[in-house]
């Protein structure tokens, strides 16, 4: 043995000491996760999301706390940045060579592509809920976007820990044509768990009663939706100036996306900062990349491009048969019987097809969205017609 050995040898132990004895002092074994925090650019000044950093590390000994910043005194390690960029800078530079785990930061822009998954805790029953997406933009069309949201909520969960997360869809526009991919995605082997709404009437379309009691794990949305959904349960207890409840905007998850970076409002307080550094930790521990790359690897298989061209090309063609026609309904009937699942945006070309084929149909606004009315001795044809045109 020569002497590099024994150096080597005295450098192992010296490192499984100070393992032991980091052990001791904080009941945690192994290796630290750092997560970094910039603390410049909140309307609540950089000490408040100090708080919130300080916060984080006495909570979760498991983590290393990393202050990105200036002009402030904590015991915790300081990487000096005079400002914003030079801080988004230095944490780029510390995600890329590993130093960091994963980052925490405001108003930060993602690439198209990229969208963020949200953590709250919802008022009714106290119960945490993700919300996909909070901000950036899943893809540029809007049903698409919902859809990869769907999986990239499921890769957050999956991550923290909570491996068969249930999932549901907020009723706003787009809802049913995401609810159809995913069914469909679902079918092919996409491994999804849908939830029911609490209402009597069920459905995996989610009304403000299910957001309200966190009734899915995943709330699938558009991301400006949710962003407002975001700020709406942080800071509903405080006027709105202060953002005091959940976990942040989450991480940036999209495609070859190779970092994790978790955003912050600029009026999120010290609660919603030490939990923001809580949830980056256990993402880089639960190894969101390789959740989100294995996820959507699964949904391509199980058709996920395809489906999504198909939905675009049918949705064109129904816009394209009509144009120009003046259809004449059939004799008019009592409709009593409702269709739900239409978008609102085609509800007058799924009418307009039962017309075609002799079936007298009204349009209407039912409790869970757009309807179509037929009457009784017709709903049976007319739910055919309808799926065979895929407009449910």
């Amino acid at each position: 043995m020569n002497f590099l050995d024994n150096e080597a040898i005295k450098h192992t132990i010296g490192n499984i000491f100070e393992e032991l004895a980091n052990a001791l002092e904080t009941g945690t074994l192994g290796v630290k996760t750092r997560v970094g925090v910039t603390i410049l650019g909140s309307e609540l000044g950089r000490e408040e999301i100090l708080a919130g950093a300080e916060k984080a590390q006495k909570e979760n000994p498991s983590l290393e706390v990393v202050v990105i910043g200036s002009g402030v005194q904590t015991n915790l390690e300081t990487i000096p940045a005079e400002d914003e960029k030079e801080a988004h800078e230095k944490m780029g530079k510390m995600l890329c060579s590993g130093e960091l785990n994963a980052a925490v930061t405001m108003h930060y822009n993602f690439p198209i592509g990229v969208s963020t998954v949200g953590r709250v805790i919802t008022p009714g029953r106290g119960k945490e809920m993700y919300i996909a997406a909070t901000t950036g933009t899943s893809a540029t069309e809007r049903v698409s976007a919902m859809v990869k949201n769907a999986v990239y909520g499921m890769a957050a969960a999956r991550a923290c820990g909570n491996i068969k997360p249930t999932v549901g869809i907020l009723n706003v526009d787009g809802a049913r044509h995401v609810e159809r991919v995913l069914r469909q995605l679902k079918d092919n082997g996409f491994p999804i768990e849908f939830t029911e709404s609490a209402r009597s009437d069920g459905g995996v379309v989610m009304r403000g009663n299910d957001l309200l009691l966190g009734v899915p794990d995943i709330l699938v949305t558009d991301s400006l939706t949710g962003n407002v959904l975001m700020k709406m349960l942080s800071a509903f207890l405080t006027g709105g100036n202060y953002e005091a409840i959940g976990y942040g905007y989450g991480p940036g998850i999209g495609e070859k996306y190779d970092r994790i970076i978790c955003i912050l409002s600029r009026a999120s307080g010290a609660p919603v900062v030490a939990n923001a550094i809580k949830y980056a930790g256990e993402l880089a521990q639960g190894n969101l990349l390789k959740e989100a790359d294995s996820l959507l690897s699964n949904a391509k298989k199980a058709g996920l491009n395809e489906l999504l061209g198909s939905m675009e090309n049918t949705c064109n063609a129904a816009k394209e048969s009509n144009t120009g026609q003046e259809i004449t309904p059939p004799p008019a009937k009592v409709v009593t019987e409702e269709i739900p699942g239409i978008e609102i945006l085609e509800l007058d070309n799924a009418a307009q097809l039962l017309w075609k084929n002799g079936i007298y149909a009204a349009t209407g606004m039912g409790c869970t969205g757009p309807i179509v009315q037929v009457a009784e001795e017709d709903k049976e044809k007319a739910v055919q017609l309808l799926k065979e045109a895929k407009f449910i």
